[in-house]
């Protein structure tokens, strides 16, 4: 079984017992992170959940980010065990909190909740832990769900996993500057993506070399001034 969220059933005896496990961990997630919306609207902060497999190229988007984007921001950095990421972003000069989740595959809006008095700046990136499933399934209070592809992963990852890729309010295709390097198919991306997001925005970038990181910012500039005043 997969930590909190009941992922696998040993046997059709216990087939409804996990299923009302996993119905009540959900419930109870889903109420905390409510909450935690209310809160982030309440305080006028843009909270962004950033999902993809490990290695697609997370921290290394938040790096450049940490330096170059104008707005300050807070990271929440969510690993099962070390805190290498977090210790990466800070030396970026991120403001960077880790929450280390042991044995679960996830973070969850309990989590979050814990950390809402860290954070003081308008922008909230969280960045999950490294999995193209258990994540999708937490709601954690974000206003936007990023998913990251990068192109090492292969064309068809959206259509074997498109619970993320569907929830997705943006998809960042990333080391987009290793294409020359791999038998990589765009098209084929492009067509596994509309499948289960037809109206996905969607960007391509590379961290290495800068292209499309404009078009990064600039999204997450127009979510920011798309923001409702605080009622705080």
């Amino acid at each position: 079984m997969c930590g909190d969220c009941g992922c696998e059933v040993a046997n059709a005896d216990h087939f409804h017992q996990t299923l009302h496990l996993e119905v009540n961990v959900l419930e109870k997630n889903n109420h905390i992170a409510h909450h935690n919306h209310h809160y982030f609207e309440d305080h006028g902060i843009l909270a962004v959940n950033m999902m993809s497999s490990p290695g697609s190229g997370k921290t290394a988007l938040l790096e450049r980010t940490a330096k170059e984007f104008k707005t300050p921001f807070s990271i929440l950095v969510g690993d099962q065990s070390t805190d290498n990421d977090a210790t990466r972003l800070q030396l970026a000069g991120a403001k960077v909190r880790q929450i280390t989740t042991h044995s679960s595959c996830h973070l969850d809006a309990s989590m979050i909740e814990k950390e809402l008095d860290f954070i003081k700046e308008k922008l909230l990136i969280i960045e999950n832990v490294g999995n193209l499933v258990c994540p999708s399934a937490f709601e954690l209070g974000e206003a936007k769900k990023i998913a990251l592809l990068s192109t090492p992963e292969g064309e068809d990852k959206p259509e074997k996993y498109p619970v993320l890729f569907h929830k997705a309010d943006l998809i960042l295709l990333t080391k987009w500057d290793l294409i020359p390097h791999l038998n990589w198919n765009e098209q084929r991306c492009m067509e596994s993506i509309k499948k289960v997001n037809p109206d996905a925005k969607i960007l391509k970038i590379s961290s290495q070399t800068g292209e499309g990181i404009e078009a990064w910012y600039q999204y997450l500039e127009d979510a920011l001034c798309a923001l409702p005043s605080p009622h705080k």
